[in-house]
């Protein structure tokens, strides 16, 4: 039996308002204003009818051309790859040093920690402050290893073929007290703990902690100066979006971000209208600041979670309404325990399920994934390229290290977000741009580089799947985005 959401009968009208599409002339002003504010030279957002938006040249960009760095309007590390990796919760750049990098990757290798395990939560709660190192905003002891409580099942790098450091080596290069050949040739920032006191954030700086918090994180922070309405149930919420799917997270952030954007419009909107608003006018939500919160979201592509989800392989299509339908059921009991953690009266219609499951479905239908390369890789790299006689020496402090981290010493940095302009990009199996990190791209934006020449007025295109596979292949890939192509490529009916 369909489980029923009563927000979504309640208020049906609103959140038919929040899921209306724009208007077209409001949707050009929204992405020419972006445009303008992060300086994206040489690039407009048209609307061109029976494809929704598409993104145009505005002047001519040579063949591996910057064509376009999208900041990201919400995104996310993927749990799994927390063990890995420690980089800036805001902007995703590798923080701390090599050295903490290794250190604390080995460690937590070393402990084989089990991400869902209470024990393991606890074992990070006793980390010796000594094995850390962390510029703290607040002057707390905030552990640098995380509390594991809140992250998702994803098994360490598996220990077949790597050789453990001594403990005391790997605690060393955690704390700093050992510092290998080299390194200071690949600095990283300095780790900034969250403002609310959390062990699950961590920043490349204040002015991103501050950001982070004020933008989203400040309601979904589990430390003692937390937001939110519940922590513990926030914990839960967080715990099963670690046991079931992390883009229940990136869901959180997108109604956080939007309760606060919210509260801050009507704030401005009160002090405008003088100190004499009545106690009704303060409680009452107001649909117009809503409206104004939600555009930023209202703008990107979206469609029920549980309607666009790909079938799996191993689902038969006989099976395929039950699988649907437990994928509702996973996300109501998201959206449940969410619920009891954030909630906000003045913005309920955010928490119907017809809502949220159209925030997951964003992410679905056009996430492009987070990736930042590791600079523990240029690292070892960087050693490898040493001269012979020089290589030698070093290799006898670098090798044990590179022999614990085994083939997974170049791990990068994994995630999911949502680009603004990166999202209006449409599909082509014979593109003329592509997503690509370059040497000097060191954090999560979004780096478009055109594939060939790309003259003025000409569409920029992106592909969404693997072009180089067969015509059938491709078509039956894209239709799980929801349209047919009709390139070039394809209506040659070309491999």
């Amino acid at each position: 039996m369909e489980t029923i959401c009563p927000i979504d009968s309640q208020f049906a009208e609103i959140i038919s308002a929040l899921l209306k599409p724009s208007p077209p002339l409001q949707v050009q002003e929204y992405f020419d204003q972006l445009i303008t504010t992060r300086q994206c030279r040489g690039l407009e957002v048209r609307q061109n009818g029976a494809y929704g938006k598409g993104v145009y040249a505005d002047l001519d960009f040579e063949e591996e051309d910057l064509v376009l760095k999208d900041q990201i309007l919400v995104g996310a590390q993927h749990s799994s790859n927390k063990i890995d990796c420690l980089v800036c919760s805001f902007c995703f750049r590798f923080i701390g040093s090599i050295e903490l990098q290794i250190g604390r990757k080995l460690y937590l290798q070393d402990i084989g920690i089990s991400t869902n395990n209470e024990c393991d939560r606890q074992t990070f709660l006793h980390i010796p402050k000594d094995c850390c190192q962390i510029d703290s905003s607040d002057g707390e002891d905030n552990s640098i290893v995380e509390d594991r409580g809140n992250m998702g099942e994803c098994a360490s790098s598996s220990s077949k073929d790597k050789i453990p450091l001594p403990k005391e080596v790997v605690e060393s290069l955690m704390n700093g007290a050992l510092v290998l050949p080299y390194s200071k040739q690949f600095p990283l920032p300095a780790v900034i703990s969250c403002p609310g006191g959390c062990r699950e954030a961590y920043y490349c700086s204040k002015l991103c902690a501050e950001a982070d918090w004020d933008l989203s994180h400040s309601l979904l922070c589990t430390g003692e100066r937390s937001k939110s309405l519940c922590k513990e149930a926030l914990s839960k919420f967080i715990q099963h979006a670690n046991e079931t799917n992390d883009i229940f997270l990136l869901a959180a952030k997108v109604i956080s971000f939007t309760i606060l954007k919210y509260r801050k419009l009507k704030a401005g909107h009160l002090e405008e209208q003088g100190k004499y608003a009545t106690a009704n006018v303060l409680d009452n939500c107001d649909l117009s600041l809503l409206l104004e919160a939600w555009k930023p979201i209202s703008m990107g592509y979206k469609r029920r979670w549980w309607d666009c989800i790909a079938l799996p392989d191993d689902v038969d299509c006989c099976d395929e309404a039950a699988f649907r339908m437990q994928i509702r059921e996973l996300a109501f009991m998201s959206l449940q325990l969410l619920k009891a953690a954030i909630f906000d009266k003045e913005c309920e219609p955010l928490f119907s399920l017809e809502i949220y499951g159209h925030i997951i479905g964003i992410f679905e239908l056009n996430n492009l994934d987070l990736i930042v390369a590791s600079p523990v890789e240029d690292y070892f790299l960087y050693i490898d390229d040493l001269p012979c006689s020089e290589k030698k020496e070093v290799e006898e402090v670098t090798q044990p290290v590179l022999d614990a981290l085994g083939d997974d010493y170049s791990v990068c940095c994994q995630g999911t977000a949502f680009f603004p302009l990166q999202s209006c990009m449409n599909h082509s199996c014979h593109p003329n741009a592509k997503a690509f990190k370059r040497e000097e791209d060191r954090d999560g934006q979004a780096t478009i580089i055109a594939l060939r020449p790309i003259c003025k007025g000409e569409e920029v295109t992106i592909s969404y799947i693997d072009e180089d596979l067969p015509f059938e292949e491709r078509q039956a890939l894209l239709a799980d985005y929801g349209f047919r192509c009709r390139c070039s490529k394809c209506l040659e009916g070309g491999p």
